[in-house]
C-alpha cells in the first residue's frame, strides 16, 4: 500500500464519520481512529509486519459502492478530463500572494505561460516559489491561502486551450 492510498484512506475515513477503522492486509496493519469526545482531530497507526508472520486475511473490509453518477456528473468529467492539475512539489504551507499586502500571483480566469509564477510555499522557513510548468488559464485555486499543503497535492486546474 502506497503513502498516497493511506492518505485517501484517512480522507474518507474521516468524512465517513466513522470513530475507528481497522484494516488487516498481508503486509501492513492500520488503524484510524477520528474525533472522540476526549480528544480532537484523528490518529493513524500503521504498523509493519515482518513477512514470516504475515497471517492471511480473516475479513475483507466492506466498502460502499457509490450510486452510478447521473449524466450531469459525466459531462463534468469529460469538461475536467481535458484540464491539467498543477500539484504541489513539496510539504509545506500555501499562499497565494507574495507578502499579506500584495496582489495575489493568480487569479481565477488568469493566463499563465511556463515559468510564471503561480504561488509560495514555505517550507521550514524557506519560501519556494512554484512556476507553472504549462501555458493556460487558470480555472480554478483548490487550496485556501495560508493553508497547509502535502506533497503531490492539487493546487491549481489550468485549461491548456
Amino acid at each position: 500500500m502506497e503513502l498516497k492510498d493511506i492518505q485517501n484512506l484517512i480522507k474518507f475515513v474521516a468524512k465517513s464519520g466513522a470513530s475507528e477503522v481497522k484494516l488487516e492486509m498481508e503486509d501492513i496493519k492500520i488503524t484510524i481512529k477520528t474525533g472522540s469526545d476526549d480528544s480532537k482531530g484523528e490518529t493513524t497507526y500503521i504498523q509493519q509486519i515482518p513477512a514470516m508472520q504475515a497471517q492471511p486475511q480473516m475479513q475483507q473490509p466492506q466498502v460502499q459502492q457509490a450510486p452510478a453518477a447521473d449524466a450531469t456528473e459525466t459531462k463534468k468529467e469529460e469538461a475536467d478530463s481535458k484540464l491539467i492539475t498543477i500539484k504541489s512539489p513539496i510539504i509545506g504551507t500555501f499562499y497565494r500572494k507574495p507578502s499579506p499586502d500584495k496582489a495575489p500571483f493568480v487569479e481565477v480566469g488568469s493566463n499563465i505561460n511556463t515559468g510564471d509564477v503561480l504561488c509560495v510555499i514555505e517550507a521550514m522557513k524557506l519560501f519556494n516559489e512554484i512556476e507553472s510548468e504549462v501555458s493556460g488559464k487558470i480555472v480554478k485555486v483548490l487550496v485556501d491561502d495560508s493553508s497547509p499543503v502535502e506533497f503531490d497535492q492539487p493546487l491549481f486546474l489550468v485549461d491548456p486551450s
